[in-house]
């Protein structure tokens, strides 16, 4: 009876939650060339350089087409950052801010979250600038992060999902 009654505290502990109650959800992490950092209030002028830079080349490589646009303002990046922000703080997605090692520049981001595909407790999509992908920056990235999800979070099966480059 304890046994059962543990098991109902544990998947009630865990409804609704991405990652287990007493994983350590990593602060960030550094690399080579850049840093991940969580993308916050702190971070949303940053953000909104970085994709209004990129608007065209965003919309064909990472949106469905209707984001970023001309229309968002500082305001509503602001705002974008802040539900970020508690998504995070809630354990129910995780975004990270691709930042240059000195934090001055922001040249993407990470999106770590629950998988809407069956057979796949998480996936990872992630965006890079116009100048970035230029620069070959998004495949290093996808490599990089690979590695380091695998390493630094608990899950098994973790979607790619990548569109088409036009």
């Amino acid at each position: 009876m304890r046994t059962l009654l543990s098991l109902v505290v544990l998947c009630g502990s865990l409804f609704g939650q991405f990652v287990a109650p007493d994983f350590q959800v990593p602060a960030g992490a550094t690399m080579s060339t850049y840093k991940l950092v969580p993308l916050g209030p702190d971070l949303a002028k940053h953000d909104y350089d970085a994709y209004m830079s990129s608007i065209e080349h965003l919309r064909a490589t990472f949106s469905s087409g209707n984001w970023p646009n001309d229309k968002i303002t500082m305001a509503d990046a602001m705002k974008d950052v802040e539900g970020e922000m508690a998504r995070f703080q809630a354990r129910k997605s995780f975004t990270y801010a691709v930042l240059t090692l000195d934090g001055k520049k922001e040249l993407g981001c990470v999106y770590i979250s629950p998988s809407r595909q069956p057979g796949f407790d998480a996936q990872v999509r992630m965006w890079v600038t116009k100048a970035e992908f230029d620069k070959g920056f998004e495949t290093k990235l996808r490599a990089d992060m690979k590695n380091w999800v695998a390493k630094a979070w608990p899950f098994k099966n973790v979607a790619w999902p990548e569109k088409p480059k036009k």
